[in-house]
């Protein structure tokens, strides 16, 4: 998309540009038990705006507050967009939010009616929505009291008569961080923020004027997945597919046959540990180092359902670079990409791929300018960079310094401007021996071992740290799994300074999710949640070496 000067053609513009250049283009694919239904870009538009007309004659007003409370589909994008065309303000929450989170979210942004859909437990939003109007959505799954029906409203309701115009500092939404600690803080993104990061991701993902077909199956509550995805499809020629959930989303995968995907390091895990559970990994790596590599390699990456893959990409958290190495072998080429709420999403990625940039978060979009501090500060500007917190203008004001967003990451820059993210600025701790311990790095070297699905590393006022994992299946007895283990904590305590060494490994068999709240809804460790559940392993030193949890 063409830009003038440093502005970009806003969302809402190339809503309206789509809808009068190819309004028949397909756009969007729902499946509703098993049965797939497509939607054209004047067929979503036109439910977007008969939903938004409703809310404007229902008295609600171009820059209230409206919540969307759901799991992906069709009709999330539509009440979005639509919002956006009539200036509504859509304030997304996470699908797997609790009642307590909730309620702060449509307290704090006076939201004024919520949309609520498809979830996989309703009662915390039975709990919090009694008291506002709700409009429920097609997949929507329990009853709300005095609710509106979408179909109902579809059928009774008459397209907008003009659309917003909204100018480029104008705001477009309120993203509340997932927050691993205290309370989420609403970040306003304008317009202007999310045209630019939109525009940048497209000319680094999505360039050129082929179909692109892409998952959207990660939360679209999520800045990564509202703009890299659901915003940047309106960009190019992108058709998304959404998923009914976990049991189906093999097959949906392989019907959707995407040319891109972007996932998470923990999910990155799990399709090698399915391979890993049919083959083994010395046997693999034999087959792909032989003549038949590349024929191996493809018929690999057909099962996963990348057969029509071109571009790969992760984030959200860092992801190993020996997990990265290890699916370049079979030919997915991972580009790691680095962003936040606060960055209206992707703000620098090693994509277009280059093997060089594997380990990095690669270069910042052209959007945006990127430097370290004096302590190794990742701080970043730009037009795709947020400027205020909602309503937290203390908040706000301790997260710039002359200008720049301090973004909590520390990172190095290497030769070739590629940022190689290495923590948080807040993540270290102190052991008994008064040393400070960056965790991030020793999760990394740890996390080399394919065994290990997830892993967080502890120890504040500990004598040493320690680490707790989440292991792959891969089909090995407890004596095999314990001895290799025991070489991994060797291994990597080599690598360590004296202080910062492990004495133990524990293995959990509690998976670490949202549901337990030992992970965010972007799958970052809440490491004090993490500590404070396993509390009795840390403080017993009963155990050295590698040992199960008691459960």
């Amino acid at each position: 998309m063409a830009t003038t000067g440093t502005s970009y053609v806003l969302p809402v513009e190339q809503l309206k540009a789509n809808l009068k250049n190819k309004p028949n283009d397909t756009w969007l694919h729902q499946p509703t038990n098993g049965v797939w239904k497509s939607y054209t870009i004047a067929e979503v538009i036109d439910e977007g705006s008969r939903v938004a007309n409703n809310l404007l004659k229902q008295g609600i007003e171009p820059g209230d507050r409206v919540a969307i409370l759901a799991k992906n589909s069709y009709a999330w994008l539509a009440a979005d967009f639509g919002m956006m065309l009539a200036g509504i303000i859509p304030v997304p929450i996470y699908s797997t939010a609790s009642s307590e989170t909730i309620d702060y979210v449509l307290e704090h942004s006076e939201a004024k009616l919520c949309f609520v859909g498809k979830l996989d437990d309703c009662s915390a939003a039975q709990a919090s929505l009694a008291s506002i109007p709700v409009i429920t959505l097609p997949d929507a799954n329990a009853e709300y009291t005095g609710a509106q029906d979408w179909q109902s409203i579809l059928d009774t309701s008459t397209p907008l008569d003009s659309y917003h115009s909204p100018k480029a500092g104008d705001m477009a939404t309120i993203v509340y961080t997932s927050g691993s600690t205290g309370k989420p803080k609403g970040v306003v993104l304008t317009h202007g923020h999310l045209g630019a990061a939109a525009v940048e991701t497209k000319n680094r993902m999505v360039g050129g004027d082929e179909l692109h077909r892409i998952m959207s199956y990660l939360p679209l509550a999520h800045i990564t997945e509202r703009s890299v995805v659901a915003i940047t499809s309106i960009y190019g020629k992108v058709e998304l597919f959404f998923s009914e959930g976990l049991e189906t989303f093999v097959d949906e995968l392989h019907h959707c046959q995407p040319t891109d995907f972007i996932s998470v390091p923990r999910l990155w895990a799990k399709f090698q540990a399915k391979v890993l559970a049919q083959i083994p990994d010395e046997q693999l790596q034999e087959m792909l180092a032989g003549d038949g590599g590349d024929a191996v390699a493809a018929a690999i990456r057909d099962k996963l359902g990348f057969g029509s893959c071109g571009n790969y990409g992760s984030g959200s958290a860092p992801i190993s670079p020996a997990l990265l190495e290890w699916f370049h072998r079979i030919g997915v080429d991972i580009a790691e990409g680095w962003g936040m709420t606060e960055t209206s999403g992707l703000a620098c990625s090693n994509q277009p791929f280059t093997v060089e940039g594997m380990g990095t978060i690669g270069t910042p979009l052209a959007c945006n300018e990127m430097k370290l501090s004096d302590e190794g500060e990742v701080l970043i500007r730009g037009e795709a960079i947020f400027e205020e917190y909602y309503k937290n203008p203390t908040a706000t004001a301790e997260s710039f310094a002359e200008g720049w967003f301090r973004t909590g990451d520390k990172g190095v820059k290497d030769k070739n401007g590629a940022y190689r993210i290495t923590g948080r600025v807040k993540e270290q701790f102190k052991t008994a021996k008064g040393k400070y311990v960056a965790p991030v790095p020793i999760e990394s070297r740890l996390a080399t071992n394919s065994l290990i699905e997830q892993v967080c590393v502890l120890g504040s006022g500990r004598p040493a740290p320690m680490a707790i994992v989440v292991l792959n299946d891969q089909g090995l007895s407890k004596e095999q799994i314990k001895t290799n283990l025991e070489k991994t904590l060797s291994d990597v305590n080599q690598q360590l300074e004296s202080h910062a060494r492990l004495d133990r490994i524990a293995i959990s068999e509690t998976t670490w999710d949202v549901e337990n709240d030992l992970l965010t809804p972007t799958m970052k460790l809440k490491r004090d949640k993490i500590e404070a559940f396993y509390r009795s392993s840390i403080d017993s030193e009963a155990e050295s070496g590698v040992y199960w949890i008691a459960q």
